[in-house]
């Protein structure tokens, strides 16, 4: 081996380093670890699955998150994708059916932000729409659409787990535009409590995403619905609408609705 390779690390040492990143990221990917540790794929792999036989991990499309209560609560985009995706799906197709061409539309981070910009993709009929956001993956979709979208990131610094950017410089632009419509992806909603999210970063950069539209919709599929994180985004009166699906319990929507909050239940269909 020259001076020039990595030196390999054995398989339980490894496996140990393996599990730190787990704990510090939240998400790990098979391509990191191949190019961290100087192992190929294959092992990458190996080593991910004998974390998940021990316990230690859950295995998701192109890596590994770490079981509930060991790392952290916030799921990487890549699972937070799959998990109901028809739900994020019907809701992201409601969202774009509101946009008209010509309008500004900020577009948030997150596994239904994506789901309204592959709509947004669909709707052949819109031109001349300008889409602001922070995340990376949402930037990605669209850019086939340039130019007829324009596409705006907020910049800013990265965070992995859900390839998004907060402060600081994310919140430069915002506090500079005023767009037609916003649409605010969470982890919870709530009568009381009003519109949260697991990430305090995150949180503060969809805090200024709702103070710089003329209209603010939140977009949550109904697992999200009556409940409450850490980091607040703003109160329901903040809000113009929830677009959330009909498998939300009534009694939770009765709740929203007597707190001021319109709610638009979208069916799911067979």
């Amino acid at each position: 081996m020259s001076d020039d390779e990595p030196t390999q690390l054995p398989a339980p040492l490894r496996r140990d380093r393996i599990r730190e990143l787990l704990d510090e990221r939240g998400f790990v990917r098979v391509a990191d670890i191949s190019d961290d540790f100087g192992v190929s794929r294959v092992t990458a792999r190996t080593d991910l699955d004998t974390l998940v036989d021990q316990g230690e991990a859950v295995r998701v499309h192109g890596g590994a998150m770490p079981v509930q209560g060991r790392g952290a609560v916030e799921s990487p985009i890549e699972l937070a994708t799959a998990t109901s995706a028809h739900a994020k799906q019907r809701i992201g197709e409601a969202a774009a059916a509101m946009v008209r061409s010509g309008q500004s539309v900020i577009v948030d981070v997150g596994s239904t932000g994506l789901a309204l910009a592959r709509a947004l993709k669909a709707r052949r009929d819109l031109a001349d729409v300008v889409v602001i956001t922070n995340g990376l993956t949402i930037a990605l979709e669209l850019e086939s659409e340039i130019p007829r979208f324009s596409v705006i990131v907020t910049g800013g610094s990265l965070r992995p787990l859900q390839h998004s950017l907060v402060d600081p410089l994310a919140g430069s632009l915002l506090g500079q535009v005023h767009a037609d419509l916003a649409f605010i992806g969470c982890n919870g909603v709530d009568a009381g409590h009003g519109v949260t999210n697991v990430n305090l970063p995150e949180a503060e950069v969809k805090a200024r995403m709702v103070r710089a539209a003329e209209r603010v919709v939140v977009v949550a599929d109904a697992s999200k619905l009556g409940v409450r994180q850490l980091g607040r985004i703003a109160g329901l009166e903040a809000f113009d609408a929830l677009l959330t699906d009909d498998g939300a319990a009534p009694e939770t929507i009765a709740l929203l609705r007597e707190a001021g909050l319109a709610v638009t239940l979208v069916p799911l269909g067979d």
